[in-house]
C-alpha cells in the first residue's frame, strides 16, 4: 500500500479518474463532467482556494488505485468559528479498512502538521460544496450537487474511530398539488406584510447576483458550520450554474421595495450527466439531448433576513417554487439539505408535503 500526494498533472490526473473507474456499475451513481471535477480542484480556477489550501493523496497496491483523499485547511472557517478544525473531502476508497485508514492517516497528519486539532468531512472541498456523507437513502440518485456513495463507507469510517458530529437531512416531494391550507396561508401573509415576489431577471444577471451577495451570509450566519462566501465564490457559482438556471425557479422577497429573503431551486441536472458515464466533454451533445426531458429539481437556497424568520415568509416563497415548477413540467423535486437540529426549517418542509428521503453524515476526529 502505498498513499502518495499529488504533487503533477499525472498524479492529478489520477486523482480525478479514480471515481469513474470505482463506480463502474453502480446503477445510481452519477459522472460529473471530468472539467469542472478539475476545476472545482484548481486553485488557479476556484476562489475558495483564495483562503483555503490542500493536499490531495492517491493510494495505491499492486499497481492499481484503491483510493484517494483530500486534506484541506479552510482559514475561512478558522476566522468565522475560531476554532483548530481542518477537513477532509473527495474520500473514495475500495472496501479495504487498511486501505482506508492509511487515506485518513496521511490526511491527518497533514492537518496536524498544519496546527489543526480536529479532522472534519466529508467536505469537498467546503460546506458550501458537496458535502456530507450518505448513510441513509441509498436506494435513489442524488440530485445537483449532492454526494453519493457505497453503503460501506460508514462502516469504513466507523472503523477508523470517526463520531458524528451533524446529520444533514434531504426532503422529497413527488406530490404535484401544493396542500392546500399552505396556498391560502402564502395568500394571506403576502397581503397582510406587504410582501411581492419575484422571478431573476435575466437580463440583469449580474445586479441580481449583487442582491445575492448582500442576502446570502446575513440569511445563513449563526448556522452550525456556516462559512461565509467571498464574492468571488459568489461570482464563480453564478457564473457556473447560469447556464442551467429557469429564471422562474429563482425567488425574490420584497417588501417596500428591500429584498428580503431569496430562493434558489435548479433543474436536476444530474438526470441528464447521467447520460456521459465517461464524464469527458466529447459527450455534451448527448448531455444536453438529455437536459430537454428533465422532470425533477432541487431547492438549493431558502432564507430570509433574521427578522423576517418565523414570519411564513418562507412558505410564501416555497408556494412560488412549488407552483412555477408545475408550470414548467417538474413533478419531483427535492429540498435540503437542512440541519437535524434545525426544527424551524425540517417542520416547515414536513408542514408543506415534504418527507425526509436521504440522511448525510458529517463526522469528527481528533487528531
Amino acid at each position: 500500500m502505498e498513499i502518495a500526494p499529488v504533487s503533477n498533472g499525472r498524479g492529478l490526473n489520477r486523482f480525478i479518474a479514480f471515481p469513474y473507474q470505482h463506480y463502474r456499475g453502480d446503477p445510481l451513481w452519477v459522472p460529473q463532467l471530468r472539467m469542472d471535477v478539475r476545476t472545482l480542484l484548481s486553485p488557479a480556477k476556484n476562489p475558495f482556494f483564495q483562503h483555503a489550501e490542500a493536499q490531495y493523496f492517491v493510494g495505491q497496491a499492486h499497481g492499481r488505485t484503491v483510493g484517494r483523499i483530500a486534506a484541506i485547511k479552510n482559514d475561512a472557517h478558522t476566522r468565522e468559528h475560531g476554532d483548530r478544525v481542518g477537513f477532509y473531502g473527495f474520500f473514495e476508497c475500495v472496501n479495504d479498512q487498511r486501505a482506508a485508514n492509511a487515506l485518513f492517516d496521511a490526511a491527518a497528519r497533514w492537518l496536524r502538521d498544519k496546527g489543526l486539532r480536529v479532522m472534519r468531512g466529508p467536505m469537498s472541498p467546503s460546506i458550501n460544496d458537496e458535502c456530507g456523507l450518505l448513510v441513509a437513502g441509498f436506494e435513489t440518485p442524488p440530485t445537483l450537487m449532492m454526494p453519493h456513495n457505497p453503503a460501506y463507507y460508514v462502516a469504513l469510517h466507523d472503523g477508523y474511530g470517526f463520531t458524528k458530529a451533524k446529520d444533514l437531512l434531504a426532503f422529497e416531494s413527488g406530490d404535484v398539488r401544493l396542500p392546500e391550507r399552505i396556498a391560502r396561508a402564502a395568500k394571506v401573509i403576502a397581503e397582510r406584510k406587504g410582501i411581492t415576489l419575484r422571478a431573476l431577471d435575466m437580463k440583469r444577471f449580474r445586479e441580481e447576483v449583487e442582491l445575492v451577495k448582500a442576502l446570502y451570509n446575513r440569511a445563513w450566519e449563526k448556522n452550525w458550520g456556516f462559512v461565509p462566501l467571498t464574492e468571488p465564490e459568489i461570482d464563480h457559482l453564478a457564473k457556473q450554474l447560469k447556464p442551467i438556471v429557469v429564471p422562474d425557479l429563482v425567488c425574490f422577497a420584497e417588501r417596500h421595495g428591500e429584498v428580503i429573503g431569496f430562493a434558489v431551486a435548479l433543474p436536476d441536472f444530474n438526470v441528464a450527466l447521467k447520460h456521459n458515464p465517461s464524464g469527458r466533454i466529447y459527450g455534451l451533445p448527448r448531455i444536453l439531448w438529455h437536459a430537454r426531458r428533465i422532470a425533477r429539481c432541487r431547492i438549493l437556497l431558502l432564507g430570509t433576513l433574521k427578522e423576517y424568520r418565523m414570519t411564513g415568509v418562507d412558505a410564501l416563497m416555497y408556494h412560488w417554487i412549488w407552483t412555477k415548477g408545475l408550470e414548467h413540467g417538474y413533478h419531483w423535486g427535492e429540498g435540503g439539505w437542512i440541519l437535524e437540529d434545525n426544527a424551524p426549517m425540517v417542520n416547515a418542509a414536513l408542514g408543506l408535503g415534504f418527507r425526509p428521503y436521504k440522511t448525510y453524515r458529517i463526522y469528527d476526529k481528533p487528531l
